[in-house]
């Protein structure tokens, strides 16, 4: 199960020096992921809210893992939920933003290479998996930029990159 993979991984890939991912534990870390953590009203189109993967963790612990992205001030800046990708296949992805206030600074790619850190250190056998719009070329170019390649598969309407 995924959770139970994760939470062997070691502290220290959770780490880049730029950004730390941590699992979310409080009330006052779920308030920021739901209601604080905002996008631009373009990039709203573009993923599902933060309450929505954490409903999804709620009724599938065992396949989903929710946390906050935080800088080296230890300030939130976005967040990640580590999950079973759902699509055909067993493989693994993410779901996450950074905060409007933060981005263009590389929290984004870094959140994104720890994340593949993390789940490859979990299973390195499980491909990971995402999938984004057609419109959403800026995650297109970061997938892409940290090794993903665009599949010939789509889930649902949206494009999926594999690594």
């Amino acid at each position: 199960m995924l959770r139970d993979e994760i939470e062997l991984v070691n502290e220290n890939l959770w780490s880049d020096g730029k950004v730390i991912i941590k699992p979310i534990r409080t009330e006052a870390e779920l308030a920021y992921a739901i209601f604080e953590c905002q996008l631009t009203a373009e990039q709203q189109e573009c993923v599902n809210p933060a309450g929505f993967s954490i409903g999804r963790a709620y009724l599938a612990r065992e396949d989903n893992y929710p946390c906050l992205i935080y800088n080296i001030e230890k300030k939130p800046v976005g967040f990640i939920s580590l999950c079973k990708w759902l699509g055909k296949g067993d493989a693994y992805s993410w779901s996450f933003y950074v905060d409007k206030n933060y981005q263009g600074q590389g929290y984004g790619k870094s959140a994104a290479n720890i994340a593949v850190q993390i789940l490859k250190s979990a299973n390195p056998d499980k491909m990971i998996k995402l999938a984004t719009e057609e419109f959403n070329v800026r995650a297109q170019k970061l997938y892409i930029s940290i090794g993903f390649k665009k599949l010939q598969e789509l889930d649902g309407d949206d494009f999926v990159f594999g690594l």
